[in-house]
């Protein structure tokens, strides 16, 4: 277990820390999450530390079991499937909106945390590539006017573990998920909406490459 990490506001900071430990592969699927250890990690106490493993089952990104503890959720096949599903269906529905509202600013900044990505890909923690990986979304969906929708995206990306665990299994498939984010960046920038909704199916399905943008 690591060194402590520097004190937090209570639960809301500590089930965040959580959850992008989680996502960031530290905590791997199924791992039991010790309390104890958890409350020196984060600097809080043990109801602080409760609080936050309950919010994160309300998640569904740690489950408990009774009598035993709490641990990293960990979806079935079907489950995964679904929650891909569900991904596309709300990611393409904000396509319009996104290409709609984004600016010439809006487009460099995608580039830029595209970039960043990129860079990351590697020299890069994989904690510095998940937060990396994370920003271009958060960025990508706030572009859409409908917020509900835009948060709704954002809550599904969060539902289990994330890249590290299920989707970056080989460098090549990181370099390609690197690769989509500049495509899906031009077809924004081309106002190609059925390009960017093609694009985005590919980078949630992972299927082996993604198509490029007209």
């Amino acid at each position: 277990m690591k060194r402590a990490a520097a004190p937090t506001k209570p639960a809301q900071d500590a089930a965040e820390l959580l959850a992008r430990d989680i996502h960031s592969g530290l905590f791997g699927l199924g791992t039991w999450l010790k309390q104890i250890d958890l409350e020196r990690r984060y600097g809080c106490t043990r109801i602080e530390v409760r609080r936050a493993l309950d919010k994160l089952v309300l998640k569904r990104l740690v489950q408990h079991i009774p009598n035993r503890g709490y641990h990293v959720y960990q979806p079935d096949a079907r489950q995964s499937d679904e929650i891909r599903d569900v991904r596309v269906v709300l990611e393409s529905a904000a396509a319009d909106s996104v290409i709609e509202n984004a600016d010439e600013g809006a487009i460099d900044e995608l580039r830029a945390l595209a970039r960043r990505f990129s860079d990351l890909v590697f020299d890069g923690t994989l904690l510095e590539q998940y937060e990396a990986n994370i920003a271009f979304h958060v960025r990508m969906a706030r572009l859409c006017s409908n917020r509900e929708l835009a948060n709704l995206i954002l809550e599904f990306r969060s539902r289990g573990p994330s890249a590290p665990l299920e989707q970056w299994k080989t460098r090549a498939r990181i370099e390609q998920s690197s690769r989509e984010h500049f495509l899906m960046i031009d077809a924004v920038e081309a106002r190609d909406t059925a390009g960017l909704k093609a694009l985005i199916r590919a980078h949630i399905r992972q299927v082996p490459e993604a198509p490029s943008a007209r």
